[in-house]
């Protein structure tokens, strides 16, 4: 309590004074050992007083009385700022443990009093644990024949955009009291993949695990599509709907209809629910949302081929796909022949705005290009003898893209380096492909991105959950200007910019701040802090948490509590986030 000990020690001289005052004033004995003695004990025994308190009152002189008013002020004003300094110190130190003690983590000292982050693993992870049981009192899932009816999903994206929609289904599905159909993968987006759920996705663990939260059936039972007079209703909901749109939108067409499907269905719910809602979302997401057996034995072939070359490595997903681009509106320096052909892509969606190449860069709306990330991860402290594994699809300019990347990183590994002809049966399949990316980029050490689209939430929340991983996203507003002005400077001064940029982008439990990302990128509601007694360097914990005899703060149990009453007020004022129809359609 060290700042609590200033707040006491700055009350010591009133303290003297006092003491002083009542020492002059024959408060502390007035004469000699003997006398005082005898004087504090005839205080301390009513029985023996010869005087009664009103005769006492008149036998002290005016002065007397007057220090014993003064004093006694004193003391009730030295009371109340005693009361008010406890709480004040209390808080100063927690902020102090938060927000100065945890850069002290961050950063390696030096002479300006700041530290090198270490790039490799957060300090931090072993104070948090991913938590997402139910809770005591959560009520058992509805049976099939006791439910409101059929809900029928269409996803809609590539893998991660539909992951995202898989999760939430099953939590509009809990919110209706609806029996949940397995989810039907989009067949028609960019990438053309006909792969079905069973193809990607463990079926029979994802409806068994999720038994006591949802009921989940393969299809509509025959007898029930027989007995209807009408096809299943379909529609579309508003992008971030409110659980209480479902209620009183979806809710009675459900009841009237039998059986709904909603489709496009990608980011329809709210990233604000509470907390056992939130938990819902973690236990589809992290863990009934297993890959078939095919997919997950050959993605842990491929983390085991780079463990045998290397005890650690960085994964690094490369978003910079033709079609990426052309959505993001932003120019990467081809002349006209790049502006001509994404603009031909471009044309595929016909709502998307004209967009100023310069100003959404300067935004940070530009994916990174793979040598702006390989001087990302140079500047940051990783040398050119590191492993790297980059997860992609088809690279803009091919290997002309990649020649920087590969020159800063030469140890640079891709799936279809690692596993020639195991990957065949899987390369007609984009979805099952990106699903082996996943699986390696989720086992790798370090886990980069260029953008921050669907893969790159998913995977940041998910080794949140894990025990964060260490999972670098570059902050790309700062970057692109450094990135332009970069021959402006020597390396060093570069680095060190890169470094500064980065602070708050390296994922560390500190870097969850209100607002910020959804919740499958900051999965507050599922971070949990460890007892102080499972942690073995217990001085260490000592400075970063409290002492386990009173309740702790951390950065994920304030972000929740603030973001329930942001939920309530948002709620009560009848405003519902909406997004554009535009919005995350591409960046997966």
């Amino acid at each position: 309590m060290g700042v609590a000990k200033s707040w006491r020690f700055s009350l010591t001289p009133a303290a003297a004074k006092l003491a002083l005052l009542q020492h002059q004033n024959g408060y502390n004995g007035g004469g000699g050992g003997g006398g005082g003695a005898a004087k504090l004990q005839s205080l301390r025994s009513p029985k023996t007083t010869p005087f009664s308190p009103r005769q006492r009152k008149q036998q002290q002189p005016p002065a007397t009385r007057r220090w014993s008013v003064v004093c006694g002020l004193m003391l009730f004003g030295l009371g109340l700022v005693s009361l008010f300094t406890g709480h004040v110190a209390s808080d100063l130190e927690w902020w102090y443990t938060q927000r100065v003690a945890n850069h002290g983590l961050y950063l390696k000292l030096t002479g300006n009093g700041r530290e090198a982050i270490d790039v490799w693993k957060s300090k931090y992870s072993k104070f948090y644990y991913g938590c997402s049981e139910r809770g005591r009192h959560y009520p058992p899932a509805k049976k099939e024949k006791a439910s409101n009816g059929y809900l029928l999903i269409a996803t809609s994206g590539g893998l991660n955009q539909q992951r995202t929609g898989i999760t939430d289904a099953v939590v509009v599905a809990r919110i209706l009291n609806a029996t949940l159909v397995v989810p039907e993968l989009d067949h028609h987006s960019y990438w053309k993949d006909d792969s079905d759920f069973v193809n990607i996705f463990d079926v029979e663990w994802f409806m068994s695990s999720l038994a006591k939260d949802v009921t989940i059936v393969r299809r509509v039972p025959e007898k029930v599509m027989r007995s209807m007079d009408k096809p299943p209703y379909t529609m579309r909901v508003p992008r971030k709907s409110e659980p209480e749109y479902y209620i009183d939108q979806v809710l009675p067409i459900l009841l009237r209809r039998r059986v709904l499907q909603l489709t496009k269905f990608d980011y329809r719910l709210s990233s604000n629910l509470d907390d056992e809602l939130q938990k819902l979302r973690c236990r589809v997401n992290y863990h009934a949302l297993r890959f078939t057996k095919s997919i997950n034995e050959l993605g842990q072939k491929l983390v085991m081929r780079m463990r045998q070359m290397a005890t650690r490595f960085v994964a690094v997903h490369l978003r910079f796909e033709p079609d990426m681009l052309a959505f993001s509106g932003c120019y990467y320096g081809g002349g006209d022949k790049e502006r001509y052909e994404l603009a031909e892509i471009r044309k595929r969606w016909a709502t998307l705005p004209d967009l100023s190449p310069l100003d959404e860069r300067k935004r940070g709306k530009c994916p990174l290009t793979p040598h702006e990330v390989g001087l990302m991860l140079r500047a940051l402290g990783f040398t050119n003898d590191t492993y790297l594994y980059v997860a992609s699809g088809e690279i803009y300019g091919g290997e002309e893209t990649l020649r920087p990347l590969r020159e800063l990183f030469p140890n640079f590994y891709t799936k279809e380096m690692l596993a020639n002809e195991e990957l065949k049966p899987f390369l007609p399949f984009s979805s099952r492909l990106a699903a082996v990316d996943y699986i390696v980029s989720d086992e790798s050490d370090v886990f980069v991105t260029n953008n921050n689209g669907n893969m790159a939430k998913i995977l940041a929340g998910r080794r949140r959950y894990m025990g964060h991983k260490r999972t670098i996203r570059p902050n790309a507003k700062r970057l692109s200007a450094l990135f332009m002005a970069r021959d402006q400077m020597d390396w060093d001064t570069f680095a060190k910019k890169v470094k500064s940029c980065q602070r708050g982008f390296m994922g560390e439990p500190e870097d969850m701040k209100l607002g910020r990302g959804e919740f499958h990128e900051f999965p507050y509601a599922c971070i949990c802090e460890k007892p102080s007694s499972s942690i073995e360097n217990k001085d260490h914990h000592t400075q970063v948490v409290k002492d386990s005899t009173r309740k702790t703060r951390n950065p994920y149990n304030v972000y929740s509590r603030e973001k329930a009453l942001h939920v309530s007020m948002k709620r009560n004022t009848g405003k519902s986030e909406r997004d554009h129809e535009n919005d995350e359609v591409f960046p997966d």
